[in-house]
Formats: structure tokens, C-alpha cells, sequence
């Protein structure tokens, strides 16, 4: 393979650093905006007293529209045991129910509660979109077309357009 198509396929040069460099520094940002925008859903979990395996079971079972023991297991690398031991506690919290599947009833499927299903689709959206609304109604005019430009301009050279 020559040169030419490993830098066709995005490998390092060497004169890259200084771009390697921007690209860290671009990528540290945009994790700490992630952060701040998060920051009041964080606040939320916290209140709740949801310890991280709890979450970590409770953000699979929200992106889903339910699973099995085994499944959940899997999805978060955990033991069945251990899952197990998280779904009970998390019913008995009103958080998640177990439901029997009518095609099979030997299966039990968890998924979140509706009143967590309600707060997932009502009111995460607004906490984390009340930082960014913070923020632009704080910005002059200048300030938000030049982010705007900016954030168009990254996503489109990440696209690839």
C-alpha cells in the first residue's frame, strides 16, 4: 500500500500535530459542553438516589422497549445475578416493572415505569436544552450567528460534505 492511500484513509503524517492537537482540544470542549448540559439531569439522578449500576440498567431499559433478565445482562456486562438484584430493587422504587410476554409466558420482560417513560420524554428534553437557552439569550446577536456558523461549519466537515 503506498503512502498516498494511507493518507487518503486518514492515517497520521507526520507534519499532523498541530491538527491532532486542535482536534484533542476541540474534542475536550465538546465533552465539556456535553457536561454542562447534562448538569441538571445529573442533579436529578442524584435527588433519586440511583446508584451507577442502577442507572447504568435504567439507561438500557429506556433506549429499549423492554428486555429480558438475559438481555439486560448483556447489555450492561453485568452478572444475571446482579441484574437481577438491581431490577428488584429498582420495582420496589416504582421505577421499573417485569411484564409476562403473552406469546411466551415462561419470558418476563423489564421496562422502565410510565411515570419514568413521562419524565424521559417530558422533562429531560427542557433540562438539558435550559443551559443552551441560558446561554444564547445571554449572547449578542454576533454571538450566536458565529456559533451557529461554527457548529454548522464542524458538522459538516465531520459528514464529510
Amino acid at each position: 500500500m503506498s503512502s498516498d492511500t494511507l493518507r487518503t484513509r486518514g492515517h497520521a503524517h507526520a507534519d499532523d500535530e498541530p491538527l491532532r492537537a486542535l482536534a484533542r482540544r476541540f474534542e475536550a470542549q465538546l465533552n465539556g459542553i456535553r457536561r454542562i448540559l447534562q448538569r441538571q439531569l445529573e442533579a436529578e439522578y442524584a435527588k433519586g438516589e440511583i446508584t451507577g449500576p442502577q442507572r447504568l440498567v435504567m439507561e438500557a431499559l429506556i433506549r429499549s422497549q423492554g428486555m429480558s433478565l438475559k438481555e439486560l445482562s448483556a447489555a450492561v456486562s453485568l452478572a444475571h445475578s446482579t441484574v437481577s438484584g438491581i431490577v428488584d430493587r429498582l420495582q420496589k422504587r416504582g421505577l421499573v416493572e417485569r411484564h409476562t410476554l403473552r406469546e411466551d409466558r415462561r419470558v418476563t420482560q423489564v421496562r422502565v415505569s410510565g411515570a419514568v417513560r413521562d419524565f424521559m420524554r417530558r422533562r429531560v428534553p427542557e433540562m438539558t436544552l435550559h443551559p443552551l437557552v441560558d446561554a444564547l439569550r445571554r449572547a449578542s446577536p454576533e454571538e450566536r450567528r458565529a456559533a451557529r456558523i461554527g457548529l454548522d461549519t464542524l458538522e459538516k466537515l465531520l459528514d464529510g460534505r
